[in-house]
C-alpha cells in the first residue's frame, strides 16, 4: 500500500468546538419489549477525545456494535444523548452523520460496483459536490488504483477491506470508526492498513477501533474503554489502565537443577517451568525488584539469566470481563 497523500490526510475539518469527538450520556438501548426485552446498553456515558486513537473493547455481545450503530444512525437509541463532533444525533442528525465514517466488520459491498463507482455513489449519498470528490486520490492512497474499474466481486478479501475504508473516508469525516477491520486479514495487509490509519490519526482524524486482537489495541490506542454486558467497566489512557494490574512476572534461568520450589519463595507464587527455570510473581508497588532478587539469593539460588514480563491488555481484559454477571 503506498504512502498516504498529504492532501488526503490533511483534510480533516477544523474543530470549532473544544468538546470531545464523541460524547455519550446515559445511553440506553433496549431491544424488544415485555418479557422478551433485552437491554444492550445500560446507561453508557463516554467521552472520546478529539484526535485520539481510541479502543472500544469487549467480548462478543457486550454492546460495542450497538453503540457504534447508534452513533452512525443505523439503530435508534431508547434514551440518553449522543453527539458526534459536537452535533447531537437527534437534533443535528445530518451533520452528526457527516462527521463519522464507519468501516463495518461485514464485507457489505455491492458486487456489481467497481471501487470507483462505489466511492462516487458514497460521495453522492453525503452530498459531496463533484468538484470536491477525491475518489482517485483515496483509491491511490489505499493501493486500489489498479483495481479501480474491476467489479468488487473480483477483489480479494484484503482489497475489499481497503475499499470499505475508502468508502468511509469519501466524505472526509473527522471521526473514523473501524469495527474489527483486520478480522481474517493477512499480516502484511494488516501492517499496511495500520500504517495508513496511523497517518490519518497523526493528521487529526479521531480513530475509534473495536478489535479482538488485544495486542493491536495495546500497541495502537492511546485511550481504551472496555464494555461488558452493556456497561463501561474501565475507561482511561492505555498506560493508566495497564498500571491498574500492578503485576509483574520474573522468569529465572538457574545455574543448577531445582527439584522443587524453595519454601522461602512460595509466597511469591513461584512455579517451576523446568529443571532450571522458575517463574515468580510480584507487585512492583509493594516490592522493589531489588528485594525480590535478595529473596532469591537468600534461598540459595544462583541466577544464570532472567527475563521480566509485564501484565498486558489481555490480562486486564480478562480480569474485568470474566465471570461478571449481566
Amino acid at each position: 500500500m503506498p504512502a498516504a497523500d498529504s492532501a488526503l490526510l490533511s483534510g480533516v475539518p477544523a474543530a470549532s468546538d473544544p468538546g470531545p469527538a464523541i460524547a455519550v450520556r446515559d445511553l440506553v438501548k433496549v431491544y424488544g419489549s415485555g418479557k422478551a426485552a433485552k437491554t444492550a446498553l445500560h446507561g453508557v456515558t463516554l467521552d472520546i477525545p478529539r484526535g485520539s486513537f481510541f479502543g472500544l473493547l469487549g467480548p462478543n455481545g457486550a454492546g460495542k456494535s450497538t453503540l457504534i450503530n447508534i452513533l452512525a444512525g443505523l439503530v435508534r437509541k431508547t434514551s440518553g444523548t449522543a453527539a458526534v463532533w459536537g452535533h447531537d444525533i437527534d437534533t443535528d442528525t445530518r451533520r452528526a452523520r457527516a462527521a463519522i465514517g464507519v468501516v463495518p466488520q461485514e464485507l457489505n459491498l455491492d458486487p456489481f460496483f467497481t471501487p470507483r463507482e462505489a466511492l462516487e455513489f458514497q460521495a453522492g449519498l453525503y452530498g459531496v459536490p463533484r468538484s470536491e470528490r477525491r475518489a482517485d486520490e483515496i483509491l491511490a492512497a489505499l493501493g486500489l488504483t489498479d483495481k479501480a474499474n474491476s467489479y468488487a466481486r473480483t477483489l480479494s478479501g484484503g482489497m475489499r477491506r481497503r475499499l470499505l475504508v475508502a468508502k468511509a473516508l469519501m466524505h472526509n469525516p473527522p471521526v473514523l470508526v473501524l469495527d474489527e477491520p483486520t478480522a481474517g486479514v493477512d499480516i502484511e495487509l494488516r501492517q499496511q492498513l495500520w500504517a495508513y490509519v496511523r497517518q490519518l490519526n497523526a493528521n487529526g482524524t479521531t480513530v475509534v477501533l473495536t478489535t479482538h486482537y488485544l495486542e493491536e489495541a495495546e500497541a495502537l490506542c492511546d485511550h481504551i474503554a472496555i464494555v461488558n454486558h452493556g456497561r463501561i467497566v474501565a475507561h482511561d489512557t492505555t498506560p493508566s489502565l495497564l498500571a491498574r494490574l500492578d503485576r509483574k512476572d520474573v522468569i529465572l534461568t538457574l545455574d543448577a537443577d531445582l527439584a522443587a520450589v524453595p519454601p522461602a519463595l512460595e509466597s511469591l507464587g513461584a512455579e517451576l517451568l523446568g529443571p532450571r527455570r522458575l517463574r515468580l510473581h510480584y507487585r512492583p508497588s509493594q516490592m522493589p525488584f531489588s528485594t525480590l532478587l535478595a529473596r532469591v539469593q537468600a534461598a540459595g539460588l544462583a541466577i544464570h539469566d532472567l527475563t521480566t514480563q509485564d501484565a498486558d491488555l489481555e490480562d486486564l481484559f480478562l480480569e474485568l470481563t470474566r465471570n461478571r454477571a449481566a
